[in-house]
């Protein structure tokens, strides 16, 4: 007999799927009798009502896929390991991440093979991140990226606000409220340019927004990026590469407000100024408008200050010519007794040689005048 590709069989010379599965079964699970831990990417995710977890697990290349295979967690298994998962991540077991998982290998002769995850390290999820954020440090420091921002010059009152946010988002909201209804009655006008602010299209999203910004022909004074806390992991994406140089190389100063307080991530890293959430950065930008009122009222003060005293100066100038025009005041003199001599047109004199016989003068005292006749002009004589 001859089969579809020519090739003859015999008599028994052939097996039934069952045996070949049966065969294959026996040598895969016997080449991994133990559990093994195997590091993959979660490709595909899906927890069943029943409480089981089934997962697709893939490794890729710079050349595309190179390996995939169907994973299980048990239900019985999965109560345990997603809780605790999330509790050192932060985070959900999700589409995307790079796991370190502990596996038993099975094979059906139904179903194939699979692997059946009975742990998971959390550290190794950690770690993979972290890694992955000091080569982009590393490359951001040997382009020259690091400190671009920082060299830009920063306004003194911060006015056009270009806010890139979740429209819906908590912090956003928070950021708004104690921005504008700060008690000191300053003026802000933000516009929101919304992007996605979590996970893998996070990136994208927010260079975007960046661009939508530098094409709307607005001369924004600041631009804000802001999200509030959230898992270690959904704010991973703040380390990316691509985000962290288009913040670099923006013309317009750009400021974070990423997470909680102990997160601090490469965007945080190029941008001019990083704050820990929304509402410290609001506070921020209130702080420079009371340092500058606080800075005007100083100037005023001093100004005063300054013309108090002009004023004061020149007030004692004038109680100083007062008392000198008093004092040369010919009747301030006459009151200490001395007596003033008038010819006969009123003129003072002070020479007695420069009169004559029969001519009128006048003595004026302190209390009156007295008219006199000159009846004999006597010089040199006391």
């Amino acid at each position: 007999m001859e089969d579809s590709s020519g090739e003859c069989y015999m008599g028994e010379n052939y097996i039934d799927l069952y045996e070949l599965q049966t065969r294959l079964k026996a040598g895969i699970e016997g080449i991994f009798p133990d559990k093994v831990w195997v590091k993959a990417e979660i490709s595909a995710m899906k927890a069943r009502p029943a409480g089981h977890c089934y997962l697709e697990l893939s490794q890729s290349s710079d050349d595309g896929l190179t390996a995939k295979a169907q994973a299980v967690i048990w239900s019985s298994k999965f109560r345990l390991l997603s809780p605790f998962f999330k509790s050192v991540t932060g985070s959900d077991l999700a589409e995307g991440m790079n796991v370190l998982v502990r596996v038993s290998v099975n094979f059906s002769q139904l179903y194939g093979l699979s692997l059946v995850i009975d742990d998971i390290d959390p550290d190794f999820t950690i770690g993979e991140k972290e890694q992955l954020k000091r080569q982009t440090v590393r490359r951001l420091e040997e382009e020259g990226l690091m400190d671009l921002q920082k060299e830009l010059g920063l306004p003194v009152l911060p006015y056009r606000l270009a806010v890139i946010s979740a429209p819906d988002a908590a912090g956003y909201r928070d950021f708004t409220r104690h921005l504008c209804g700060n008690d000191y009655g300053f003026v802000f006008c933000p516009e929101l340019f919304p992007a996605v602010m979590q996970g893998a299209s996070a990136p994208a999203s927010i260079i975007d927004a960046l661009d939508r910004i530098a094409a709307s022909g607005v001369a924004y004074d600041l631009v804000l990026i802001m999200r509030g806390g959230g898992a270690k992991l959904d704010l991973a994406c703040y380390d990316d590469y691509g985000l962290a140089a288009a913040i670099a190389r923006f013309p317009v100063p750009v400021y974070t407000a990423i997470g909680h307080d102990q997160d601090f991530h490469v965007a945080d890293m190029v941008a001019c100024r990083h704050v820990k959430t929304p509402t410290a950065l609001a506070d921020e930008l209130v702080g420079c408008y009371m340092d500058e009122d606080a800075r005007l009222l100083s100037f005023g003060s001093r100004l005063k200050l300054a013309f108090l005293n002009k004023i004061n100066v020149m007030e004692s100038n004038i109680r100083l010519l007062e008392t000198r025009i008093r004092t040369a005041d010919p009747r301030s003199i006459l009151e200490r007794g001395y007596v003033l001599a008038l010819d006969s047109r009123g003129v003072p004199f002070k020479r007695a040689a420069d009169r004559r016989g029969g001519e009128k003068i006048s003595l004026m005292f302190a209390d009156g005048k007295v008219n006199c006749e000159v009846t004999e002009v006597l010089v040199g004589r006391p």
